[in-house]
């Protein structure tokens, strides 16, 4: 199967542009080799890159794995958490979810929302690449938990930010309003020049995966130039703001947390 993996040959630099503070971390894309690699117990043919975990202190409260599974590789018990709700997002190839008993086909810009509890199971019809974010639904006083979904990109509602002319836009996958829902994981798409014109400053933790493009990021104190497979890592309040600075448009998958109150126990 082709992907980042590799190593780079013994006559290049060790420079690179991972970087790992009390704010936030930046995953270059070719930091994901082959000797950087976890599997899990219960999957066939499948490799992946765990790029953001809870950690005491960060991040914490998701995780975030860029799966790849060979064709006829799978597992038919990916979840071992009741409680996890998980979000899956079709980079490449194509995979069948089979959800709750019903099956779907993924390709690129597949997309699911798998409720805490659900029955899911999924098998790669080809190589495939996908990204897997898992979450513990928090209970909320008078909230059922959400319902399982699967959809694509291109059936999400896209809204332009204010005062943009459409060069800042979010694809969104469940109304913002649905309190059901304790996470977003959302589509970001920047046209050239695009910006977040001022250093956004909240309570959100996030993950962002660099779909395409490229673009210099605003991260605390630093500004750092990001492409195509970096993973960002940003804790709560971490200072940010985006010029996008490439020929293309710039995306990226979006994860942050939502619509709860602030836990009052110190890490958890």
């Amino acid at each position: 199967m082709t992907g980042p993996g590799g190593l780079p040959p013994q006559s290049a630099l060790m420079s690179q542009r991972a970087v790992f503070t009390e704010a936030y971390a930046v995953i270059p894309g070719a930091c994901m080799t082959d000797i950087v690699t976890s599997a899990l117990p219960g999957w066939r043919d499948m490799r992946m890159w765990i790029l953001a975990r809870p950690m005491t202190g960060f991040a914490e409260t998701f995780s975030h794995y860029l799966v790849e599974v060979a064709a006829g590789g799978g597992s038919s018990q990916p979840e071992v958490d009741g409680a996890a709700q998980g979000i899956l997002y079709v980079v490449s190839g194509e995979v069948a979810l089979t959800l709750d008993g019903a099956e779907h086909v993924l390709e690129a810009g597949g997309y699911a929302y798998l409720a805490p509890g659900a029955d899911w199971h999924l098998a790669a019809q080809s190589d495939a690449r996908l990204h897997w974010i898992r979450k513990r639904w928090t209970p909320a006083v008078g909230v059922a938990p959400p319902t399982s979904f699967v959809t694509q990109e291109a059936l999400g509602t896209t809204v332009a930010m204010p005062d943009t002319d459409g060069r800042w836009a979010t694809t969104r996958f469940v109304d913002p309003a649905d309190m059901a829902h304790d996470c977003h994981v959302n589509i970001v798409t920047f046209e050239p020049g695009g910006t977040i014109p001022f250093e956004e400053t909240h309570v959100m933790e996030h993950g962002l995966f660099v779909l395409e493009g490229k673009a210099v990021y605003r991260l605390n104190r630093d500004w750092v130039e990001v492409e195509a497979g970096d993973f960002m890592w940003l804790r709560a309040f971490c200072p940010q703001a985006c010029y996008a600075g490439g020929p293309s448009r710039f995306r990226y998958l979006l994860y942050k947390d939502v619509n709860r109150h602030a836990c009052l126990t110190l890490g958890g």
